[in-house]
């Protein structure tokens, strides 16, 4: 090798050289780091009319809680078009795999895909084409935010390691929810995620905004059915020992509930309503019996399991107390979401990084329940919000409401802040 001089491991030179090529290694990885949030903002720009596209069509096209067959195939058909494997999973699930250049860690990205019971009001082209049914709680950018993000992330796959499991889950409005489902057909395995990060459009915070929120965030949620019987007749009979009337023993409870539980409310948040009461008497008519349904919520699984008792304990001893009877039914529905604190605050740095600071702000406790939360009882993981709320154009109708809509550019700030989340929590 005349010509050449190379330096002996033990020498100062090589350990100098050596030192050098490690320096320089670092250099080009932060380098590489740094060019990223921008590389991937300009793939957000160039897709953002495609996924926009994407939100429109499922938009226009909503399906009930476990009937979403066409959102299904719809999404496959993206997935198929950019090469992404898949396998159908509950039905009307979809669930993704990407892989990076070489193998690590794996995490998963969620998105709900069905629609609500809602007859839209909104006059905009794309305005939904099923009658009584919409997209009025934003999974229809759910969906088409994690089909953008997905693209993103297979364009550059070259430039990440592990493997990204995309979960397009069905079902989150009804109970028992989707994600129990999913969970106990196997998505939490082969691969088994890591950690798992989802989003929530969020009206109430402006577009180019997302906020985060530590620890417990969303309530658990359990439905209340009760009939309270009594004996009906004629109300001119009223005080009579042949009368029980089901409405008074209603009232009775139902004054009874909400002190009860107002005053639990001020060591830990409760709520305690009910949002449907049908007695089908008349003005001269006490009817048999009163059918209620209502909601129990709470942040704290041991005060939900005695409120439960609490519940059953005051109609029981009420209806008797009057002579009356009750069948009460209590469905428990999703649990506590907990937002891990590490992960939770490593994506809300992250987000600063890609947005700026003053575009993430921290969100408090809400009394409205996820089924995500049962990925979080398994997982580390993290629930964020998407500013989507728009007030100077008037986009400010919350969720859950025939105006519902969104401001949409906050779809490309959506695909691109998940790609950057992704490839951050992999690293």
């Amino acid at each position: 090798m005349r010509g050449f001089l190379f330096p002996l491991p033990s020498s100062p030179l090589y350990l100098l050289s050596n030192a050098m090529h490690n320096s320089l290694f670092m250099y080009l990885c932060c380098l590489f780091i740094a060019m990223l949030p921008d590389k991937i903002k300009s793939l957000a720009a160039q897709y953002y009319e495609t996924i926009l596209g994407y939100r429109r069509h499922i938009h226009a096209n909503p399906e009930l809680s476990y009937n979403e067959n066409n959102t299904a195939d719809f999404i496959i058909s993206v997935l198929e078009k950019h090469g992404i494997p898949y396998i159908r999973m509950a039905g009307t699930g979809v669930i993704g795999i990407i892989k990076g250049k070489n193998p690590g860690k794996t995490i998963a990205l969620r998105a709900d895909i069905d629609a609500l019971p809602i007859e839209e009001k909104n006059d905009v082209p794309y305005k939904s084409k099923n009658k009584g049914v919409m997209h009025a709680c934003g999974h229809d950018v759910h969906a088409s935010s994690l089909l953008g993000t997905a693209i993103i992330l297979n364009s550059l796959a070259s430039e990440w390691n592990g493997t990204i499991k995309l979960i397009f889950q069905p079902g989150e409005e009804k109970l028992p929810g989707g994600a129990s489902i999913l969970i106990k057909e196997g998505v939490l395995e082969n691969p088994s995620p890591e950690s798992i990060i989802a989003q929530h459009v969020f009206p109430s915070l402006e577009a180019g905004k997302v906020g985060f929120a530590s620890g417990s965030y969303m309530a658990a949620c359990d439905e209340i059915y009760l009939t309270v019987k009594g004996k009906g007749g004629h109300a001119a009979l009223s005080g009579s020992p042949t009368i029980v009337s089901p409405l008074l023993i209603t009232s009775e409870i139902l004054l009874k509930l909400q002190d009860t539980f107002m005053n639990a409310s001020q060591t830990s948040p409760v709520v305690f309503a009910f949002g449907k009461m049908i007695a089908n008497g008349a003005t001269n008519i006490i009817p048999d019996e009163v059918v209620l349904e209502g909601t129990f919520r709470t942040m704290d699984e041991n005060i939900r399991t005695e409120g439960h008792k609490t519940i059953t304990e005051i109609i029981s001893a009420t209806a008797k107390k009057w002579g009356g009877d009750c069948d009460l039914r209590i469905e428990k529905g999703y649990p506590v979401l907990i937002n891990n604190d590490d992960l939770t605050r490593k994506l809300k740095t992250a987000s600063e990084a890609y947005l700026g600071e003053e575009n993430v702000v921290a969100l408090e406790p809400r009394m409205t329940s996820e089924d995500f939360a049962y990925y979080t009882r398994l997982r580390p993981c993290c629930f964020y919000r998407l500013g989507t709320g728009n007030v100077s154009a008037g986009i400010i109708s919350g969720l859950h409401t025939p105006t519902f809509n969104i401001d949409e550019t906050s779809i490309q700030i959506s695909i691109g802040l998940m790609a950057w989340l992704a490839i951050t929590e992999l690293n």
